[in-house]
């Protein structure tokens, strides 16, 4: 099964436990790891489910190309790393 880690940061404001979660896509995967903190589901994706602009994703070290619809392929075994993105000016 992929493996869903969330960066220290996020951790600290939500119970973000690294999971082993069932999923052939990143949605799948995302959301297999929101049914056990439905918090961590509005901070990262937005009212029409699609990855928030402050947030990035990678899978096996290589970011996420659909984020919209978060169909890129994870495998069983596949590493799934939910970060903030930098910004700011």
């Amino acid at each position: 099964m992929p493996l869903v880690t969330f960066t220290a940061t996020l951790r600290r404001h939500l119970d973000a436990p690294p999971a082993e979660v069932p999923g052939g896509t990143v949605r799948e995967a995302l959301e297999a790891a929101f049914r056990g903190n439905p918090r961590l589901r509005g901070y990262v994706l937005d009212d029409q489910g699609r990855l928030r602009k402050h947030v990035a994703v990678f899978v096996d070290g290589a970011l996420v190309i659909d984020r919209d619809g978060l169909a890129d392929p994870v495998r069983p075994g596949s590493g799934i790393h939910v970060m903030q993105a930098l910004s700011g000016g």
